[in-house]
This record gives C-alpha cells, sequence and structure tokens, in this order.
C-alpha cells in the first residue's frame, strides 16, 4: 500500500482554495494596467519587437487561464493597450488549470501549453514577441543602484531561482521527465 506524500496533499489542498478565491474587480483592473505598463517597458527597449507590433495596429490578442483574461490591442507606436471586452483576432488559452502546476512548469524552464485560436500571422507574430523579447532586469536595477551591485543581485536571484528549479525537479511526481 503505497503511502500518499505530504507534498501531493498539500498541493492538492491549494489547488482547490485557489479555485474558490476571485479577486475583487478593482485588484483585476489594477493588475492589467501594470502588466500593460510592464509588457511595454519591456517593448520599448526592443526596437524590432516594436517594428513587428506596429505592423499590426488595432488588432486584439486575447489572453486566458482559467477566469482570469487580458485582452490587449497593438498600437502604431508598436505597444500595447488594453482593449475593451470585443472579439479578438487571436485567442491565447493556457490549457494548465492547476496554478501549481502552471508554477512547477514555469520553475523548470517548460512553457505552459497554450491553445491558439484566430488569425495566423498574428499569431506567428505574438509567437516571435514571446520566443525573443526579454526583460533584462539586471540592467534597469543597475540604473537604479549602479552596476556593481545589480550585477550581483542578479547573480543572487540567478541562484536562488537554479535552486527553486532543482527543488522543484526533485519533488514527487516529477521524476526524470521534468528535467
Amino acid at each position: 500500500m503505497a503511502t500518499p506524500s505530504p507534498f501531493s496533499l498539500l498541493f492538492d489542498a491549494l489547488g482547490k482554495l485557489g479555485e474558490q478565491l476571485k479577486a475583487p474587480a478593482w485588484l483585476v483592473d489594477e493588475t492589467q494596467h501594470r502588466l500593460v505598463l510592464f509588457f511595454n517597458h519591456v517593448l520599448m527597449q526592443e526596437p524590432e519587437a516594436q517594428a513587428r507590433l506596429a505592423r499590426q495596429p488595432g488588432r486584439v490578442v486575447r489572453l486566458q487561464w482559467r477566469d482570469f483574461h487580458l485582452q490587449l490591442a497593438a498600437t502604431p507606436a508598436g505597444l500595447w493597450e488594453l482593449a475593451p471586452e470585443a472579439a479578438a483576432d487571436l485567442l491565447l488559452t493556457v490549457t494548465d488549470s492547476s496554478p501549481l502546476d502552471l508554477a512547477k512548469n514555469v520553475l523548470r524552464g517548460d512553457k505552459p501549453g497554450v491553445r491558439i485560436e484566430g488569425d495566423v500571422k498574428f499569431a506567428a507574430e505574438v509567437n516571435w514577441l514571446i520566443e525573443h523579447v526579454r526583460w533584462d532586469a539586471e540592467e534597469d536595477l543597475s540604473r537604479l543602484i549602479g552596476d556593481a551591485p545589480a550585477h550581483t543581485l542578479a547573480g543572487i536571484g540567478r541562484g536562488l531561482a537554479e535552486a527553486l528549479r532543482h527543488f522543484v525537479s526533485k519533488l514527487p511526481g516529477q521524476g526524470k521527465a521534468g528535467r
């Protein structure tokens, strides 16, 4: 008789709790606005990404995961803005329903499963953005505290992230297939 892992019991309980919690509307709205500001900050550091997005003005992508959604429209400046609730040109739905499974996949460096519906050409441009645009947190931090301290803190952060990935890969049920 196999004894269930305490981790699996904890993950099941947290997953059920996450399914029952609903964020207030004001928090969802504020989070969406902050995400758009962050996405645009990252895009402004990548001229090629802005140029690609500028060729798609008015095109709308809807990102969905469970009850959360974010609808973005491309602007002529090559940035994103929140789009009103309407039909989207592209629908990206994250298929991992469990927040813990999603977090484990991300921590392992895996991309979450996504169902894609809509305009194929626009989907290719959005995929290019996802594949090629990265946030340089160390560069942003160096503007605030200087190059040497930013490099040191970024190194500590990379070490912590690697330790967390290693820990997650050793959780029950992850096995060799998770690496």
